[in-house]
């Protein structure tokens, strides 16, 4: 076993251990700071992937923004932090059984794929992905303004959070 599929084992162990403490525990707070270390776990795996520009949007993107602004409305909006209704419903185990039904049937295509076991191509040297796609994402005839949009959309999101957080009706 090489170094990098250890590292891959751990990483989804952290990965899949975060995930179901996002789930299961009755602080928000908590929730959150989980959530982080699942988030932390997938940037990781690009890492591991080579895939250097999305580890870095993982990064900044997900865990600096989004989780970050997840705990802020959480603390803005001063509500109890624990939960105290029941934490299983009625059916909770007829969900239990289809998400396994669901991960039998993914685990199943993925065996049953031909030339799952093909090793990748890699890149040609001197192939700077992360400036080809920087290039395109600030290029006025590329993807500037999709860009653009969703920053002003998110901008929006967040003063909108503010104003319910801070309107005392």
């Amino acid at each position: 076993m090489t170094a990098s599929q250890i590292i891959f084992l751990i990483v989804a162990a952290l990965i899949l251990a975060s995930s179901l403490m996002v789930v299961t525990t009755r602080n928000l707070i908590h929730a959150a700071l989980w959530l982080v270390a699942a988030l932390f776990g997938v940037a990781v795996l690009y890492a591991i992937l080579d895939a250097s520009f999305m580890a870095v949007v993982q990064v900044v993107v997900y865990i600096g923004a989004i989780a970050i602004l997840f705990i802020f409305a959480v603390m803005l909006t001063r509500r109890e932090m624990r939960d105290r209704g029941p934490q299983l419903r009625k059916g909770w185990w007829l969900a239990a059984l289809l998400g396994l039904l669901v991960f039998a049937g993914l685990a199943f295509m993925l065996v049953t794929q031909p030339g799952i076991n093909r090793t990748v191509a890699d890149m040609p040297q001197g192939m700077d992905t992360v400036k080809l796609l920087g290039t395109a994402l600030v290029a006025p005839d590329a993807y500037m303004l999709p860009f653009e949009v969703a920053s002003v959309l998110l901008l929006a999101a967040l003063v909108g959070a503010v104003y319910v957080a801070v309107n005392k009706k």
